[in-house]
């Protein structure tokens, strides 16, 4: 089975913990509860490989900002959380991706499995303050991998942000051609057993 890490970045009150305990466990929590820093494991099955996803829900208050660059470096993908309802965490996307990029000393995010997500899309009316449009045009111009619309209350694309993560890492970060043949035997194998009732 993989192993990988993601490690889940954003603004307070974005809903990161919502996304991540929807997204492990079904449901949503009750009330909001400041993260300091949370660990979840979901194992799953992307694109017929099986993985076992170490899920890292990060601080969004600017007192923990000195523990970013540690939670950035153990992290293979990046889920990027701003809420379309809260204009200054979508400005503060800028900052985490270039402290991203500055981190794994890279120019920009163009190599690196970042994906951003706008939270709470199911906010209707004067509620949404950043539009899908606005919103993918930054993506664009940040270089980052992927844009996913979401919402952890109503269920909506919550598991797509979090495989489309490792989809992009996938892409980005290839296996060497010796971990593939293995993987490739293993999964062959797993095939011919028999499935005991």
């Amino acid at each position: 089975m993989t192993e990988r890490n993601i490690t889940v970045l954003g603004g307070g009150g974005v809903g990161k913990s919502s996304l991540s305990i929807r997204y492990c466990f079904g449901h949503m929590p009750a009330g909001y509860s400041p993260t300091i820093e949370d660990s979840f494991r979901k194992q799953t099955e992307i694109d017929g490989d099986l993985m076992l996803l170490q899920i890292l829900d990060t601080a969004g208050q600017e007192e923990f900002v000195m523990m970013r660059d540690q939670w950035i470096r153990s992290a293979d993908a990046f889920i990027v959380v701003f809420s379309v309802t809260d204009r200054r965490s979508f400005e503060g996307v800028d900052e985490i991706v270039h402290a991203i990029t500055r981190a794994r000393d890279v120019e920009s995010a163009e190599g690196v499995p970042i994906v951003c997500v706008a939270n709470k899309a199911d906010a209707v009316g004067e509620e949404r303050v950043v539009s899908a449009d606005e919103a993918a045009d930054k993506v664009r111009a940040l270089a980052c991998a992927q844009y996913v619309e979401a919402s952890a209350k109503d269920n909506i694309n919550v598991a797509d942000c979090f495989e489309h993560a490792m989809r992009v890492h996938r892409r980005l970060v290839p296996e060497s051609p010796e971990k593939s043949k293995l993987n490739r035997e293993r999964r062959r194998r797993l095939g011919m057993m028999c499935p005991v009732l």
